[in-house]
């Protein structure tokens, strides 16, 4: 599927290094993240070092080399939810998931990072989740929102049987 899906990628651009940024962006909306194997494929390509394209992967932030969750969660950082607390919920989110930011859990369920500002200033501090906002997220609300998911998961999985 990876190499599958970057060649069909690869067919729309002319082998110049040039093409690197834009050809990383349309294999990372394909694959939702760009893996090892979707790099070397592009590297050969374009008869560049492996290392020139891992090191434009880490150098952006808009490019994951992890495979995101099912449910991503995104704390704001912006200057009100700064203000109001944003570090301490991004803190609680990354207690209760066990991860740092730019990481996925590994049952892949959440995956966590921050944004610039989301333009809900007046709800500080606010967490994206699932591109639904919520906010003045404290840290007994990432516990609320947690439980919330939990409870749905259970739901899903009684529902299969």
């Amino acid at each position: 599927l990876i190499k599958r899906e970057t060649k069909r990628v690869l067919r729309r651009f002319g082998r110049k290094r040039g093409n690197l940024v834009p050809i990383l962006q349309q294999v990372q909306e394909r694959l939702g993240y760009l893996p090892r194997e979707a790099m070397l494929e592009i590297a050969e390509f374009l008869a560049i070092p492996e290392m020139d394209v891992y090191s434009v992967v880490t150098f952006y932030n808009q490019f994951r080399s992890i495979p995101p969750g099912k449910h991503p969660i995104r704390v704001c950082l912006g200057t009100a939810c700064h203000m109001k607390g944003g570090y301490i919920t991004l803190d609680a989110w990354k207690r209760r998931l066990s991860i740092g930011r730019g990481e996925t859990t590994p049952d892949r369920e959440f995956d966590l990072d921050t944004v610039a500002c989301v333009g809900c200033c007046v709800l500080a501090p606010v967490t994206v989740v699932d591109e639904r906002v919520e906010a003045k997220v404290t840290p007994t609300r990432v516990d609320g929102i947690l439980l919330s998911y939990q409870l749905e998961k259970g739901k899903e999985a009684e529902a299969k049987q």
